[in-house]
């Protein structure tokens, strides 16, 4: 009898941490960025097409993420500078098509947020970073009767780290990045 409780014990605590596929709704995220222009403005911008999965808990808790974006949709409301942007002054699109990421660590650090780290691969140049990230929250959608989840990544990366682009004063070498995603579970 004792044998059967320590096993249903331990049943239960592996189904209660049990880890799922997730995919972003692209019509319901966003990957964003911010960079420093002329040292007195701020120029945003974001990418249109991206997929983010991740696996993880019903929390998503102990989350682990991949991120593919795709270079040519780069967007800042602006088409001149956008091709600028895409040509091989910057991300040179052509012969570098995506910026990956892939986790490989994720530390708790308040009830609804955490710290994630990983690789983060652009213009053929793969570095480590750290996002901080928050867990908006959890719902169950009426629709499918599957969970939704709303994160927001944040963090800082130097461009000139991933060689993207040159030295100048004209324009700032940290780049912020905000991810706005809603995570549904598959």
């Amino acid at each position: 009898m004792k044998k059967t409780i320590i096993a249903l014990a331990l049943l239960t605590g592996l189904f209660a941490t049990a880890q799922s596929s997730w995919k972003s709704d692209r019509a319901h995220s966003k990957v964003g960025f911010a960079i420093t222009h002329l040292m007195i403005s701020e120029v945003e911008g974001h990418f249109s097409d991206f997929d983010i999965t991740a696996t993880a808990s019903d929390t998503f808790g102990d989350a682990e993420f991949t991120v593919d974006i795709k270079t040519t949709s780069i967007d800042t409301d602006n088409g001149r500078r956008d091709d600028h942007l895409r040509s091989a002054d910057f991300f040179d699109a052509e012969k570098y098509p995506s910026i990956t990421f892939k986790s490989t660590g994720y530390e708790k650090t308040g009830d609804k947020t955490f710290k994630l780290t990983g690789d983060l691969t652009m213009h053929g140049v793969t570095k480590p970073i750290t996002l901080e990230g928050k867990v908006n929250g959890i719902i169950t959608d009426q629709r499918s009767q599957k969970l939704k989840a709303g994160l927001k990544l944040t963090g800082t990366i130097n461009r000139l780290d991933f060689g993207v682009g040159g030295e100048t004063a004209s324009l700032g070498n940290e780049v912020d990045l905000t991810i706005n995603l809603e995570m549904a579970q598959q």
